[in-house]
């Protein structure tokens, strides 16, 4: 078979398989291995037709070129050297390892014995695992030529989903593109963002991600996709005519609609799991390498992740390998940017995490990386693994600290309100230390992760049964509320409040200062029946419903307005924090009796409500927003508008609110609702 093809040296960049010369250039990093194998497989996918051994280059790195030889073949590695798991050394050339760097890929993913390195334990495992590996596939990537949006972070409302939870139940998409890329780029599902208000979708992980496989003994799936099995493939899974060229159509309609993309990337552990766990790619190639080990343990993997291991972003090709992936998905894919999970872990060294890591530096002086929107979870269960505000600008961030005291405030408790105060204003605790604003602030009250914002209103406690850990996974500190009955109620009061709650999260968490981001489905208010860790629910408890009621539910309205009012007041795209000597913004502070606050009610224990003013100066328009967590009502005495015009309800949590100011400017403020009045010298207009 090999008579039939021309076979020379090769180049060892780029890293990959690319399609040169007539024939397709294979390059891989390798650097201890004693020889590595090019495999090239028929077109089913099942038989190998030719296995060629490749040649050796400086630093490391092994290459051939195949002559004739065009996009669509179908090959893997094989890669022969030493076996000693007590080393950290698992080469093992029975096993088809995955192209690291593979565009696309073939057939799907099998588990079995075969993709273990010992089997029986002890024993190095000489058993071909070809058959349940899925085929690296050639491409000839083209780059994306279509014009981006390129939101403002000042402008920017993220609203973050699932590609299949999000369109699989949609009625008004055709069956075949229900949960898919080209589902997410239907007019439908786009006229419903738009309706929103929203300028940018941030999707759970897209990457080609496999199912553990203690879910898989278990009959579930994982569903969000936290399981990386290759950096640069789009999941087959969210294909309709299995082309990946559909990710490109999707995000080209949804740049035309003026709407962002960004990908929550997974770069801190891959699918290859623990000591354990199966050789499919990377630890095939150089275990050592690509993945952080204890100092003079080789055999015991860092699990800064709860994955089973940790990616060693350390390395000079680690790094690259990732870089390369970021730069393709928005060079070639069109992307805006980054939601990087367990962000920590990529900028920790053996010395701790470090705002001038490598990783973050390598980034800030990409000319096409520091030109996208990057944003971090700045925490994972690593050393010193909460960073909140230790990131370097343009980083943004995910402000749990945000999440957890709104949600304490709307639950009641008292004391906090001083918290409270900061979290509106965009958390210069947080963030002004290191010259950053309040935009660096990634507000949210609910996301894939907890909760939904039903379910926050609805239940006191998880309710994960139905993921088969005996309800012991998940978070137990949810600060949630179920208005009086745990769970489903037909009970209108009880319903009513719960409303009302939700639309008290949403108006607080719109008019905040900061970068606001919705969990998709609280617009519908979504329920996953108290489930708060739905990673494995792959079914109708975590996919949107799309029922009349829920299409039309009275929260799309209400978020509409909010972000029409947050469009329309220039504060919330101010970037720096206000203080007392800004010449534009002012921000005051007030009591129930509408006279300005002083140090003591700061500090008094029993204050569940707040009323503030937003002036702009030079356009002459002010908002006062009043948030009353207590449960019970308050006669409040409205401060003098600092304008002229008086002040004019424009949106009450609270349904059927009255826009009628008393003469003496008196407003009877419900219990756990919020307000906000507006006072404008030309006049309001939110459309």
């Amino acid at each position: 078979m090999s008579n039939c093809f021309e076979v020379t040296q090769g180049a060892p960049l780029p890293l990959g398989s690319s399609v040169q010369n007539q024939g397709v250039n294979f390059a891989l990093y390798a650097p201890n291995a004693s020889q590595a194998f090019v495999c090239l497989f028929d077109k089913s996918g099942h038989t190998e037709i030719l296995k060629i051994a490749m040649n050796i280059n400086e630093g490391g790195v092994w290459s051939i070129h195949i002559a004739p030889l065009s996009t669509g073949a179908l090959y893997g590695f094989r890669v022969d050297g030493e076996y000693s798991p007590e080393k950290g050394m698992l080469f093992n050339e029975h096993k088809l390892l995955i192209d690291p760097y593979a565009k696309d890929l073939f057939n799907e993913f099998t588990w079995s014995e075969r993709h273990y390195g010992q089997m029986p334990i002890g024993t190095k495992s000489v058993v071909n695992n070809a058959i349940d590996m899925p085929k690296s596939k050639v491409t000839a990537p083209v780059a994306y030529s279509n014009n981006k949006p390129q939101q403002s972070w000042a402008n920017t409302v993220i609203y973050e989903c699932h590609v299949k939870g999000a369109t699989c139940r949609h009625p008004d998409i055709p069956k075949a593109l229900q949960g898919t890329f080209l589902g997410l780029s239907h007019p439908s599902f786009i006229e419903h963002l738009k309706s929103l208000g929203v300028t940018a979708i941030e999707l759970l992980p897209v990457h080609a991600f496999i199912s553990e496989q203690f879910l898989t003994a278990k009959g579930l799936q994982n569903y969000w996709g936290y399981n990386s099995l290759n950096f640069f493939t789009p999941h087959k899974d969210y294909l309709v005519n299995d082309d990946i060229n559909e990710f490109k159509q999707m995000v080209s309609k949804l740049h035309r609609a003026n709407i962002e993309v960004i990908l929550d990337v997974v770069y801190n552990h891959t699918a290859e799991g623990g000591n354990d766990g199966p050789i499919l790619s990377l630890r095939g190639l150089d275990n050592l390498t690509y993945y952080r080990t204890i100092e003079r343990q080789p055999n015991v993997y860092i699990n800064d992740t709860g994955c089973g291991n940790t990616l060693n972003i350390d390395h000079p090709k680690t790094l690259q390998l990732v870089l390369d992936s970021l730069r393709y998905w928005v060079e070639v894919m069109g992307v805006d940017g980054f939601r990087f999970d367990l962000a920590t872990i990529l900028a920790r060294s053996n010395t701790g995490f470090s705002a001038s890591h490598t990783f973050l530096q390598a980034i800030a002086q990409d000319p096409v990386l520091n030109k996208v929107k990057l944003i971090s979870e700045p925490w994972d269960i690593g050393p010193g693994g909460y960073q909140l505000g230790a990131f370097p600008s343009p980083w943004r961030e995910w402000n749990d600290q945000y999440r957890d005291v709104i949600k304490r405030f709307w639950q009641s408790e008292k004391g906090i309100i001083s918290d409270v105060a900061k979290r509106l204003h965009g958390s210069f605790d947080i963030f002004e230390h290191s010259n950053r604003g309040p935009l660096n602030s990634i507000n949210f009250i609910t996301s894939h992760d907890g909760f939904t914002l039903a379910d926050l209103v609805s239940y006191e406690q998880k309710h994960n049964q139905a993921n088969g850990e005996n309800n012991q996974d998940g978070h137990s500190a949810n600060y949630s509320f179920n208005c009086g009955v745990e769970g489903f109620t037909s009970d209108p009061e009880v319903m009513s409040l719960r409303l009302q709650q939700q639309k008290n999260f949403l108006l607080t968490l719109l008019l905040s200062k900061g970068v606001p981001m919705i969990a998709a489905g609280s617009e519908m208010a979504h329920s996953q029946g108290g489930n708060n860790n739905a990673y494995c629910q792959n079914n109708r408890t975590s996919w949107l419903a799309w029922k009349d009621s829920q299409r039309n539910h009275t929260l799309i309205q209400f978020i509409d307005d909010a972000l029409k009012i947050r469009r329309g007041h220039s504060a919330f795209k101010h970037s720096v924090f206000l203080d007392d000597i800004d010449e534009r913004f002012t921000v005051k502070w007030f009591t129930e009796q509408g006279k300005k606050m002083d140090e003591t009610h700061w500090h008094e224990d029993t204050r569940q409500f707040l009323m503030y003013s937003l002036l702009d100066k030079q356009n002459k328009h002010a908002l006062l927003i009043i948030l009353n967590a207590s449960k019970q009502p308050v006669v409040c005495q409205l401060p003098q508008s600092p304008i002229i015009a008086p002040w004019t309800l424009v949106l009450s949590s609270v349904n059927n609110a009255s826009s009628v100011i008393q003469e003496d400017a008196t407003v009877n403020i419900s219990a756990q609702s919020s307000w906000v009045f507006s006072a404008n010298l030309e006049g309001d207009d939110y459309d």
